[in-house]
C-alpha cells in the first residue's frame, strides 16, 4: 500500500520557519511543503521567491479553509499560539505547535481537549530532544554508565550582555516571553522526558544585564528534586566563557562533563539538511569527559557524542503516528507538564519558597 502524503501549512515566516521547520519538513518524504502565512511579504524576505510553487496566504483564517492541508505548523511568537493552534484544531487540521507550547497550562489543557474532540493530532516541537549531548546521556544513563544519578546539570550560558537593536519576543515582557519560556522549557522537557516529574521546585528568575528597559527576565536557574537527585536548569546571558559548559551529570560510579552546544542548529543556519555530509556531527575536540571509577581509581577519557538521530526524527515520527503507526514522539499531555513546571518556578521565585509539584 502506497504511503500517503501530507500537505503542511506553516505560519509564519521567521527564523523558526525558516531554520527548525521548513529544512526538515522537505527532507521527510512523506510531507509536502504546500502553503505558507506571510502578513508582509518584504523584497528581501518573501516566502513566493524564497519557495516558488507553494500556496502563499496572509492570513490564517484563509488557510484553515483550504482542504488540501492536513497539518498547521505554528511558528509565531508564543502569545499567540493558543488562538492559532486553537483555529487550526476547529478547522480539522493537525497541528504541530512550536515550543513553548502556549503561555498557561490553562491554554495546554483546552488545546488538548479541543484536539481530542475533533480527533485530531497536536505536539509540540521539542526539537532539543534529538541534541546529540543530549542522547549521549540518555544513553549512558540507560545503561547505568554513571550508576545511581544524584546530580544533573543542565546549562544554556551566554555571553550576551546587551540586546540592542532586537525585537524578538524572546527580549520582551510578554505571555510566553523571557528565558524560562525560551530555553528554560527545552531544557526541563529534557530532564522530564528522563527522570519523569519531579517531587519540588525551587527557582530563581531575574535579570543579569546591566540595562532592561523591558524587564523581561533574561536569566533563570530552577532547581528539581527529586528523590535522591537534584536536576539544574540554568540560563545566563552574561557568562564570559571560551566554552561554555552544557551539561555535567554525576552518578556513585562515574560522571559525565559535556561542553560546546549540539552543532544542529549551527548547521541548518549555513543551509545544510539531515542526510548531508557532517550534518550534526561533532569535531572530537567538542566531545564530552567521561570519568568511571575503576578499583577505587578515578579514570577519565573522552567520549565520542552518539549520532542517533537528528531533528527529522520529529516529523518522521509524526508521519507514522498520523499513518497509525505510532504516537508522536512529543505528547502535548507532556507539554504541558512542562508548562506548569514554568509557572510553579515563577510562583516559586516571586515567593520565594520551595513549592510541591502536584500531579498535572
Amino acid at each position: 500500500m502506497a504511503s500517503k502524503t501530507y500537505n503542511v501549512g506553516i505560519v509564519g515566516y521567521g527564523l523558526s520557519a525558516k531554520v527548525f521547520h521548513i529544512p526538515l519538513i522537505q527532507v521527510v518524504p512523506d510531507l509536502n511543503l504546500y502553503a505558507l502565512v506571510q502578513r508582509r511579504p518584504t523584497t528581501d524576505n518573501d516566502v513566493s521567491k524564497d519557495h516558488p510553487g507553494i500556496k502563499s496566504y496572509q492570513t490564517m483564517e484563509e488557510m484553515v479553509k483550504d482542504s488540501s492541508i492536513d497539518i498547521v505548523v505554528v511558528t509565531t511568537p508564543p502569545a499567540t499560539h493558543f488562538e492559532l493552534a486553537k483555529l487550526a484544531l476547529e478547522n480539522g487540521k493537525h497541528v504541530v505547535v512550536e515550543k513553548p507550547f502556549v503561555p498557561t497550562s490553562k491554554e495546554a489543557h483546552d488545546l488538548i481537549t479541543l484536539a481530542r474532540q475533533n480527533q485530531r493530532l497536536l505536539t509540540v516541537y521539542q526539537n532539543r530532544r534529538w541534541d546529540s549531548d543530549f542522547l549521549t546521556i540518555q544513553q549512558l544513563v540507560t545503561e547505568r554508565t554513571l550508576g545511581r544519578i544524584v546530580e544533573f546539570e543542565s546549562h544554556f550560558d551566554r555571553y550576551k550582555p546587551s540586546t540592542a537593536g532586537s525585537k524578538s519576543w524572546k527580549t520582551r515582557p510578554e505571555p510566553g516571553g523571557g528565558a524560562i519560556y525560551d530555553l528554560g522549557t527545552h531544557m526541563m522537557d529534557q530532564i522530564v522526558a528522563l527522570f519523569g516529574m519531579p517531587r519540588k521546585i525551587t527557582a530563581f528568575l531575574g535579570s543579569q544585564r546591566a540595562e532592561n528597559p523591558g524587564g523581561y527576565e533574561d536569566a533563570c536557574t530552577i532547581l528539581l528534586h527529586y528523590v535522591g537527585m537534584m536536576a539544574t536548569v540554568k540560563v545566563a546571558v552574561v557568562s564570559p566563557e571560551a566554552a561554555q559548559l552544557r551539561f555535567w551529570v554525576r552518578g556513585d560510579r562515574g560522571s559525565y562533563k559535556k561542553y560546546h552546544e549540539d552543532r544542529q542548529e549551527a548547521h541548518l543556519t549555513q543551509g545544510l539538511k539531515p542526510g548531508d555530509a557532517g550534518f550534526g556531527i561533532e569535531p572530537p575536540e567538542c566531545h564530552g569527559i567521561l570519568t568511571t571509577v575503576d578499583a577505587g581509581n578515578l579514570i577519565s577519557n573522552p567520549y565520542p557524542t552518539v549520532q542517533l538521530a537528528t531533528y527529522k526524527d520529529f516529523y518522521t515520527r509524526l508521519t507514522k503516528a498520523l499513518a497509525g503507526e505510532d504516537r508522536v514522539s512529543v505528547t502535548p499531555e507532556d507539554a504541558a507538564s512542562v508548562i506548569r513546571l514554568v509557572e510553579l518556578a515563577k510562583q516559586s521565585s516571586e515567593e520565594g519558597r520551595t513549592l510541591d509539584v502536584e500531579n498535572v
